[in-house]
């Protein structure tokens, strides 16, 4: 069984995510920020991270990075409600640039999100 790392500071977001991916099947853990989901994946790694990009300590660019940095077969989707842009790019463009699988723009639907899971799980 797949184990999954949700990372988001919104406490309802995250709890709907785990609760989507734990009725699929996955094995799920919790982080509220880069910095908490840093250290738990460097104690307990998983096979995918979803984080979010806008968060307080440490942002999910700058955890993508890490965790692309320390373990580079590590899958990422990144999801953000954020639509400000980075010079010419976005956000969920800077993501992918930095090693996230896949994006998603906030509001999704669970099922997208699985779809996104299962594909990245799958490379």
């Amino acid at each position: 069984m797949p184990s999954i790392l949700v990372v988001d500071d919104e406490d309802q977001i995250r709890q709907l995510i785990r609760a989507t991916f734990e009725e699929a099947g996955y094995r799920v853990a919790e982080a509220n920020n880069g910095k908490d989901a840093l250290a738990q994946y460097r104690l307990a790694p998983t096979d995918l991270v979803v984080t979010d990009i806008l968060m307080p300590d440490e942002d999910g660019l700058e955890c993508i990075a890490t965790l692309r940095r320390e373990s580079p077969n590590v899958k990422i989707i990144a999801i953000t409600g954020g639509s400000d842009m980075i010079g010419v790019l976005g956000f969920l463009d800077v993501a992918k640039m930095l090693g996230a699988h896949r994006t998603l723009q906030k509001p999704f639907e669970m099922k997208a999100l699985l779809d996104a899971a299962h594909s990245a799980l799958q490379t």
